[in-house]
């Protein structure tokens, strides 16, 4: 028995060795940076990138977690994992939680009409006697539309400025004779049969969280998440986080790196909620955990198979559509070449991932502080890949010290 703990003890101990080597090396002192700090420095100064930060989590625990670059470029003020961020479309897994939770609780059921919770009725012009649930909406598949380019223009407030109510935007967008109103904030799909990504479908899905728990989505998902899960630096409005931890928000244009005003959106359920990198994988693992943190459940473990299940997939496809964007679970959906489950987001500034593979047994979160153009857009990806590379290579050696 001494013989077999002294072997365990010394497999641990080279394990822990071999990881302090690759996650603890220093660019200071003459010690040699890792191949991944190498590569991220030399891209980030090659396309513009100002911060970022990384996380890699092995066997839904975080083994490594660094930032990159700075959170504030004029004041020379480092990006780090605890530097805080808005997430963008990452948002939208805090909102499956909180509409799993209502589930859970009696408030709402998956596939009823929404238009029993809302004050206003929503009927797409095209299928008017067809109901649309908030599955539809969760899984991208309402007929509902952002209608470009009124969509990005209007939903973002900058400077402080503060958007109006969620419901009265709502209200004009969907409502015949509403400011907002178009066919064209529908599509010619009816509801459950045609996957579009939408936004708006998302505000929808928050706002009849908020009307049937009684309670503002940032209230209910600080009581339901980020109490739970200490998140404690993570909210979903600039008022709930300490904004000296908030990075600044940068965009690349050309040679010339712009400074973006901090912003908020109307439609806060698709892209409010701003956190770290550290806090987002207690999240993020305690999703690929069937709910469950150190103790902590946050939701039954049905609740959860529910929201990561793929619940829609369309097998007849138009041929020039990637197949990555057809599976959904409640804001949930496969990405990278349906070869990753999870996230990803994009607003002005912003750029964020939050994947796994398919066996949760590997998975990288990163935040980018800069966006890019269009034609530099394949950086981030290029990234991730090499962290999601890394991170196998880890798991391999992990793998080969115990044996």
């Amino acid at each position: 028995m001494f013989e077999l703990n002294a072997i365990r003890m010394k497999s641990m101990l080279t394990i822990s060795l071999v990881l302090f080597a690759c996650f603890h090396t220093q660019k200071a002192q003459g010690q040699t940076k890792t191949s991944i700090d190498t590569f991220v420095e030399r891209t980030m100064k090659e396309v513009g990138i100002v911060g970022m930060a990384a996380a890699i989590i092995i066997d839904k625990k975080l083994v490594k977690s660094q930032g990159y670059g700075y959170a504030d470029r004029e004041n020379k003020i480092p990006f780090t994992a605890s530097t805080i961020m808005n997430i963008a479309s990452i948002t939208k897994t805090f909102t499956g939680v909180c509409i799993m939770k209502a589930v859970e609780d009696g408030k709402v059921s998956l596939d009823e009409d929404i238009n029993t919770y809302l004050p206003f009725k929503v009927f797409n012009p095209n299928f008017p006697n067809e109901k649309i649930t908030l599955r539809h909406l969760a899984t991208h598949t309402s007929g509902l539309a952002d209608r470009d380019p009124f969509y990005s223009d209007s939903t973002y407030f900058y400077a402080g400025a503060k958007p109006g109510p969620l419901g009265e935007f709502l209200g004009n967008y969907f409502v015949p004779g509403g400011r907002h109103y178009s066919i064209d904030n529908f599509l010619n799909s009816k509801p459950g049969s045609y996957r579009e990504y939408s936004n708006i479908g998302a505000g929808l899905a928050g706002y009849i969280i908020e009307l049937r728990t009684g309670k503002k989505l940032n209230d209910y998902g600080r009581q339901h998440i980020f109490k739970p899960l200490q998140m404690v630096n993570s909210g979903w409005a600039l008022a709930d986080i300490d904004t000296l931890k908030h990075t600044k928000l940068y965009h690349k244009q050309k040679d010339t790196i712009h400074l973006i005003q901090w912003y908020e959106g109307t439609t806060y359920p698709d892209g409010g909620v701003r956190t770290s990198v550290k806090e987002l994988s207690d999240f993020f693992i305690c999703l690929m955990n069937d709910g469950q943190l150190n103790g902590t459940q946050l939701l039954r473990k049905q609740s959860i198979q529910e929201m990561l299940r793929f619940q829609f997939n369309a097998s007849t496809r138009p041929s020039n559509v990637n197949p990555e964007r057809l599976n959904s679970g409640i804001f949930w959906a496969t990405k990278m070449g349906a070869t990753r489950i999870g996230h990803n987001g994009s607003d002005p500034g912003v750029r964020t991932f939050m994947l796994s593979d398919l066996t949760k047994e590997i998975a990288v979160i990163l935040f980018f502080n800069t966006t890019l153009s269009e034609e530099e857009e394949d950086k981030f990806f290029e990234i991730y890949k090499e962290f999601y590379q890394y991170a196998k290579d880890l798991k391999k050696l992990q793998t080969k010290t115990l044996d």
